[in-house]
């Protein structure tokens, strides 16, 4: 089962793809960035967001999502931002008929690397340990990403697990 995880963001959004077996194998397919640079106007980052999605989709076909869920910050204008790269990252998954499920950043971080405090370097040393990577190959700005695959697929892969999946958005 091929996941994708997502860690949306307006001008670097992280994402991490991760194959797990019924046999216990899994790897690491890919991670990285779609970065946007500031003088970007928005609606340029949601259609490369869109753009870069739909690559990793077409490339590696996931059979579910998992993207961050949102946070109430103090800036009513970051989360109107927020709200709509994961608004363009959910029309995307679903105009390809996949299922994304949210996860809280503590609770993917917890069911990843143990701890729901972990930062992201922590994230990407076990990530590297569990899959046999360098860490140098984990962009710091994917570790959520992959920590949020990693959470999806702990529960999805196992038949036993499945009470703890929560509803697709």
């Amino acid at each position: 089962m091929v996941i994708l995880g997502i860690d949306p963001a307006i001008r670097c959004t992280g994402y991490g793809v991760v194959e797990f077996g019924s046999d216990g194998n899994s790897r690491i397919l890919d991670c990285g960035v779609i970065r946007n640079t500031q003088r970007m106007p928005h609606s340029e980052c949601l259609r490369r967001v869109s753009g870069g999605m739909k690559q990793l989709i077409e490339e590696f076909n996931p059979a579910s999502a998992s993207i961050e869920e949102p946070f109430l910050g103090r800036n009513p204008n970051t989360a109107i931002i927020l709200g709509m790269v994961r608004g363009t990252i959910l029309a995307t998954l679903a105009e390809h008929g996949i299922p994304a499920y949210s996860y809280s950043p503590r609770t993917a971080k917890k069911s990843a690397v143990g701890s729901g405090t972990a930062s992201k370097e922590q994230i990407a040393f076990m990530m590297a340990h569990e899959f046999n990577l360098d860490t140098d190959d984990i962009p710091l700005d994917a570790t959520d990403a992959l920590a949020l695959a990693v959470c999806h697929a702990r529960a999805a892969v196992n038949p036993a697990l499945e009470y703890l999946l929560p509803k697709p958005l």
